[in-house]
């Protein structure tokens, strides 16, 4: 009899494709600490490493980088960092980052430039392996090939970058806008752009930092206009500018209306001598040597025959414009006679910080020039209708927005779909959001590591560590230490040493001193009488409950930290 059962075979097991990962640790829903990964197979290339500069919140921090750790666990795999440009948010982290992936970096003449000094001054024996590309040329690193393109923005030499992959072509604009006169003649590159589009592009990552700005961004042409209108307004003043260190096309507009207008330029700040002697040296800024002078012979010269450019345009508390805004810079003392114009908008967060130094600024008699008078300062980022032409001209298959707060993110994504990108290819992603392509989907299913570190002088360490938590204790409710001398027994061998700080108004100072005192006392008559040995952390904690319930009986809402310090003495060896 025939078998009639069935033989059931096991299909055969296909050939998992290698997925196409794309994630930032750094810049997404946030301005600042830039940092994109793309990984194919066992490759991987890294964009940008930035820093970000801290709110209020965190109290004596310097500033903020990204959490690296991803990468350290994967270095064999990393191909290389390419930089888009030298602003702080895309190379700040590098001296903290370079030395602990060991790569090598891509980038640009200028930006290389920039780069070098700022490990010559962090890390200045650490050796970095740097490659130089300019726009237009290719670079192999593993599974990928990178065309550099030509992006104007408001410092020289930026690029975006075409990157090409066994899966597809990505499109990542750097920082960029579309502006048709240049102070240095370098266009964006149009063309490279519509050529990968008209190729073919897979995704397409875009600067969303002014999603919510309707129309063009004005050129950086118009800001001479405004030069040669304060230089004429105010023909009998000397003139205090203060702008970005890196904006390197407003300094060559400074000093081309000084010349125009026969007047010197100091320039005041360490990163503002730096960037203009580097970018002098480069060739990127074109100035007379007779017409340069150092800030200390400023007082040659007449008011009018004067200009000082100077750092200090987001009120950073030790930079040129805020030392003169206080009577404090060695150098330049501010009166009636001068008049500043502050070329730059305020960071998000630093509006206090600038609000305070113009009120210094009009409180030293100056008559100060800002963001509220017109054409002041343009911005290097892309508006809403410049983003709606590059996206026309990539026409990507999926769109994922950068550089950006949440917001930002949102509005730019609502640009791409209404340009008829798909809404299910357009992906909001937070830092450490992976995005997977493979085939025909892209789905964000895997999470990496991607927190926030913070840098405070050379410390290093996680933001949301147990240091911010102490300082923010310390910042709003003060402290209080005990200090106390016990022998082997417990018993007390002098008065215990009380100290407040940042917690108690003097008048009160000498009831609570006393009430305090006695509830100390009390702790250690209670352990000597039971004559057996207590552990000392034992003793601080009861010492620090005690101290707890004697505060919150006078104060309820009170919570000081308290720092009791227990040191017990031995008995000295008879001789």
């Amino acid at each position: 009899m025939p078998d009639n059962k069935k033989v059931r075979r096991r299909p055969r097991k296909q050939k998992k494709s290698v997925q196409l990962k794309v994630f930032a640790l750094g810049g997404l829903g946030e301005i600042g600490k830039n940092m994109y990964v793309f990984q194919y197979g066992d490759d991987i290339l890294v964009v940008d490493a930035g820093l970000m500069f801290p709110d209020e919140e965190m109290l004596g921090i310097d500033f903020v980088i990204p959490d690296i750790s991803y990468l350290e666990e994967n270095r064999e795999k990393i191909k290389g960092i390419i930089i888009t440009h030298g602003h702080e948010d895309h190379i700040g982290a590098l001296p903290f980052v370079l030395p602990r992936l060991n790569v090598p970096v891509y980038g640009t003449r200028l930006t290389l430039g920039m780069v070098r000094h700022k490990l010559q001054e962090a890390v200045p024996d650490y050796n970095a392996n740097f490659v130089e590309v300019k726009a237009g040329e290719e670079a192999g690193l593993g599974s990928f090939n990178v065309q550099f393109v030509s992006v104007c923005h408001s410092i020289p030499d930026g690029v975006g970058l075409v990157i090409q992959t066994p899966q597809g072509c990505i499109v990542h604009t750097g920082d960029f806008k579309l502006d048709p006169t240049p102070i240095d003649g370098r266009l964006t590159d149009y063309a490279a752009f519509a050529e990968a589009g008209k190729k073919g592009v897979l995704l397409m990552l875009s600067d969303s930092t002014n999603a919510e700005k309707k129309g063009f961004t004005s050129s950086e042409f118009i800001i001479g206009g405004t030069l040669d209108r304060i230089f004429r307004l105010h023909r009998n003043k000397r003139i205090i500018i203060a702008a970005f260190a890196s904006n390197l096309h407003r300094v060559q507009q400074v000093v081309d209306a000084a010349s125009r207008f026969n007047r010197k330029v100091a320039f005041v700040g360490r990163s503002m001598i730096n960037y203009v002697a580097l970018a002098r040296e480069l060739g990127y800024l074109s100035a007379d040597d007779k017409m340069i002078i150092p800030a200390a012979d400023v007082y040659k010269y007449a008011p009018n025959q004067v200009v000082v450019m100077t750092t200090g345009s987001q009120g950073e508390p030790f930079s040129g414009l805020v030392l003169m805004s206080k009577g404090e810079h060695k150098q330049i003392e501010l009166s009636a006679r001068d008049v500043v114009a502050i070329f730059a908008s305020p960071v998000p967060g630093n509006e206090k910080l600038v609000s305070s130094t113009i009120n210094r600024l009009f409180a030293c008699g100056c008559e100060v020039i800002y963001e509220g008078d017109k054409e002041i300062h343009v911005s290097g980022h892309a508006a809403r209708d410049e983003l709606r032409l590059m996206i026309n001209l990539v026409r990507p298959k999926y769109f994922v927005p950068i550089h950006g707060e949440y917001r930002h993110l949102v509005r730019h994504t609502q640009i791409a779909q209404e340009m008829g990108i798909s809404p299910k290819n357009t992906f909001v992603l937070q830092n450490g959001d992976v995005l997977a392509i493979s085939g025909t989907r892209a789905q964000v299913r895997e999470h990496v590591a991607a927190g926030r570190i913070m840098v405070d002088g050379v410390a290093m360490g996680e933001l949301e560590g147990s240091i911010m938590k102490e300082r923010h204790e310390l910042a709003e409710d003060g402290f209080i230490v005990v200090s106390a001398v016990v022998d082997k027994y417990l018993n007390l061998l002098s008065i215990p040493y009380i100290e407040s700080r940042g917690f108690i108004h003097i008048e009160d100072a000498s009831s609570l001193h006393e009430d305090l005192l006695a509830a100390i006392k009390r702790v250690f008559e209670h352990f000597a009488k039971r004559k057996r040995a207590v552990e000392k952390d034992v003793l601080e904690l009861r010492v620090k409950s005690r101290v707890r319930d004697v505060v919150r009986r006078r104060y309820v809402h009170a919570r000081p930290m308290i720092l009791p310090i227990i040191t017990m003495v031995e008995e000295r060896p008879e001789k």
